[in-house]
């Protein structure tokens, strides 16, 4: 593969994740506001144990997608500070191939496509980032007790 079509395919790669995160993050935000919304009693002068009960429940569920609001604001930070340019070295950026499974080296993501391959976002955290971190195409790791060879680093 040329490095124009290495680079192009970083690019890709990266916009795919940038898309999935913001779409993350926009679920997110749009569930922290609708039981945000639904913890705020109305201008009513009495509320029943119910009303209250289910405002105080609403506030509670609000609070807990607040923690995924914040998560996905640091991945697409993450993203955005991270120098996704073309290298031969896994390191946070990196784009590795092994055993048939691409992955991104910056954030954990679900699977997603882009150009009609399967990728997965790993932390630059994991255990498995940190047993690969530094090697090359055609370099071995062991992971989980297995050994395993990278066929591809961009």
């Amino acid at each position: 593969m040329t490095s124009e079509k290495r680079a192009a395919l970083k690019q890709a790669v990266h916009d795919k994740l940038m898309s999935l995160e913001e779409t993350e993050l926009a679920a997110a935000i749009a569930h922290y506001e609708n039981y945000l919304r639904d913890s705020q009693l109305d201008d009513r002068e009495a509320h029943d144990k119910d009303d209250i009960a289910e405002a105080r429940e609403s506030a509670d569920l609000a609070a807990a997608f607040d923690h995924p609001v914040h998560t996905h604001h640091s991945k697409i930070e993450a993203i955005e500070n991270t120098d996704f340019s073309v290298t031969d070295t896994v390191q946070p950026g990196a784009v590795v191939s092994f055993n048939g499974r691409h992955f991104v080296v910056v954030v954990s993501t679900v699977k997603f496509d882009c150009d009609g391959v399967t990728y997965m976002g790993i932390s630059t955290q994991s255990p498995i980032f940190k047993a690969m971190d530094g090697l090359k195409k055609g370099d071995r790791f062991t992971f989980n007790g297995r050994e395993i060879v990278l066929d591809d680093v961009i």
